[in-house]
């Protein structure tokens, strides 16, 4: 499949290393003609408009939100996002509860292995800050290490996060954005338990680098029985976009749902 539209980046505003005023270019090396921008808790505050247009690539304004859920933790990608006032008051909120989570962690961290970590405590940070800090410091340990040995959801340095419930976050996102779709639903402990959402989302990410194998078939049946869209893309942290993404049918129908891009 030639994909055309990768809809699942991050950027330096949350965990991600690709700047805006980069992404036009690595988009054209990639082939990919429209690229959403979904960050962790965050709208990336250099976009504008729900749609734009970046040096001739099409950037859709996205988020990634964890959110509770009965059976564990999942994550919903808002696209084409329109701001609310009550989504803003949330955003806020997880951004301080972000910040004071990673100064805990941090302080565990360093208190563990006996060094100090240069860590900005500012919006959008989050393990992966930590865990680069870690790989900076005079510790015996890399960014991988850090997250095994330390900060991981069972290490001896972790805190978890202040994530809203899952009607909440449903309600913020579908008044803010056209459509809403269910993140990566393979990566969670009961993907047959993420994809009892289905009848109130929008869409489903269906095209994901998954690194193991997975039931597409299962997919494709629970987007035909809702009549969901399948929306797809690499959950690029760097600027390797592509890996996963839509073709230009299937961007065609994600597209026509937003309002038009503002060049």
């Amino acid at each position: 499949m030639d994909v055309v539209a990768d809809l699942h980046v991050h950027t330096p505003v949350s965990d991600g290393r690709l700047s805006l005023d980069a992404l036009p270019s690595a988009a054209r090396a990639a082939g990919v003609e429209t690229v959403a921008i979904t960050d962790h808790d965050r709208l990336h505050p250099d976009l504008d408009a729900p749609v734009t247009v970046r040096d001739g690539i099409t950037v859709i304004r996205g988020i990634e939100l964890q959110v509770e859920t009965a059976t564990g933790r999942i994550d919903l990608l808002g696209y084409g996002v329109e701001e609310t006032a009550a989504l803003r008051a949330e955003l806020d909120r997880l951004q301080r509860d972000r910040i004071e989570r990673a100064r805990r962690m941090t302080a565990r961290v360093e208190e563990h292995l006996g060094v100090d970590l240069d860590v900005a405590f500012e919006p959008g940070v989050g393990r992966p800050h930590v865990a680069r800090a870690v790989a900076e410091s005079d510790a015996d340990c890399d960014y991988a290490g850090a997250f095994e040995r330390l900060i991981g959801d069972d290490g001896p340095c972790y805190l978890p996060r202040k994530v809203p419930p899952v009607d909440r976050a449903l309600s913020l996102l579908t008044a803010a954005c056209p459509v809403v779709s269910l993140a990566h639903p393979f990566r969670y402990a009961d993907p047959a338990a993420a994809l009892e959402l289905a009848p109130e989302l929008d869409a489903i990410e269906r095209y994901y680098p998954y690194d193991h194998r997975v039931e597409t078939e299962r997919l494709d049946a629970v987007i035909a029985r809702h009549d969901l869209l399948a929306t797809g893309g690499s959950d690029a942290h760097d600027d390797r976009l592509g890996r996963a993404g839509l073709d230009t049918a299937a961007a065609a129908r994600i597209t026509s749902c937003l309002p038009d891009s503002q060049a």
